[in-house]
């Protein structure tokens, strides 16, 4: 990469050094896919918390299969909240909406809205578009049955985080072209967006590990196959390749100076800008990817929760 980790932000340096490492040197060893699900999955964290009630929604897909949602309600009153449709970072490739509850739970309080934790399925055994197709779902049916839920229909927005923000564009896109219900918002924290791979920035971060230049390759590869680097490629699969972005919601994008993904966000952020839409695109210097995730107690992750949390409250409840 382009700097050291002596480039780095110190609190967030400090935090990257005492991250355990795989033997390849990197944070996630995604050559065995596998065995990296089932090693994370034996990390699950899954404390409750009183003022927060959990269920499981199953939605089924055209083909009987089931889709999970997963809903955290703060507080016991009935009245309607804003609700924002969450997906979980993860290349694409890991993680479950069942895997933490500490997370959205304390997004849902601090927010006060219906977090809706989607369950989309996972590459290499679903490629892409099948985890848009269900956050589509996901999107939809929340909004057709938002009474149920204690939801406001007026106020669903659409957030993800690295892998997840993928699915949101993705998502964001199906529900444009489909007529279906504008979101208030599309919040994206460092998006993978783009399997071209051809950026400066996804040239320079080859060695840091927390999510480097191979574990990118490797990641699309899972979720695209022989199709990487396709020109003809749908951007319901890879949405930095969206050359139409005409009335997409309002959109939060947060990228990080040492990340594979930092140009891509920014160019994404640009074309927003140029068809119109409202951006908020924030740059954090000195950090790396997912920073407030593995160093949540850093001033540099405050700062950020801070200003993401602001642009959230002001559009789900604004």
């Amino acid at each position: 990469m382009t700097g050291t980790a002596a480039s780095l932000d110190p609190e967030l340096a400090a935090a990257l050094a005492a991250m355990p490492r795989a033997s390849n040197g990197s944070l996630m060893d995604l050559s065995d896919i596998p065995a990296l699900r089932e090693a994370l999955r034996a990390e699950r964290i899954a404390p409750d918390d009183p003022r927060v009630t959990v269920e499981t929604l199953r939605i089924p897909r055209d083909d009987r299969s089931l889709l999970d949602v997963v809903m955290f309600h703060p507080g016991n009153d009935d009245r309607a909240r804003p609700a924002l449709v969450y997906f979980h970072a993860g290349g694409q490739v890991l993680g479950s909406a069942h895997d933490d509850t500490t997370y959205p739970t304390a997004l849902a309080l601090s927010l006060d809205c219906v977090l809706a934790v989607v369950d989309y399925r996972l590459a290499p055994e679903t490629p892409a578009p099948g985890a848009a197709e269900d956050g589509y779902l996901a999107y939809t049916h929340l909004g057709e049955h938002a009474g149920e839920h204690r939801i406001d229909p007026r106020r669903i927005g659409i957030a993800g985080a690295s892998g997840g923000g993928a699915v949101a564009v993705a998502t964001a896109l199906m529900a444009r072209d489909r007529q279906a219900t504008r979101p208030c918002l599309l919040s994206l924290n460092y998006p993978m967006l783009d399997d071209r791979n051809e950026t400066p920035s996804s040239f320079e971060v080859t060695g840091l590990g927390v999510w480097d230049r191979r574990e990118n390759l490797l990641a699309w590869a899972a979720v695209l196959g022989d199709r990487v680097g396709d020109p003809a490629l749908d951007p319901y699969c890879a949405p930095g390749r969206a050359t139409d972005l005409d009335d997409m919601p309002d959109t939060f994008i947060a990228a990080a100076q040492f990340d594979v993904f930092r140009d891509e966000d920014i160019a994404f952020a640009q074309r927003l800008i140029a068809a119109g839409v409202p951006v908020e695109l924030h740059l954090y210097a000195r950090a790396f990817h997912a920073w407030d995730l593995f160093a949540p107690e850093s001033a540099l992750a405050r700062t950020f929760v801070h200003t993401w949390h602001d642009f959230l409250r002001r559009h789900l409840h604004g």
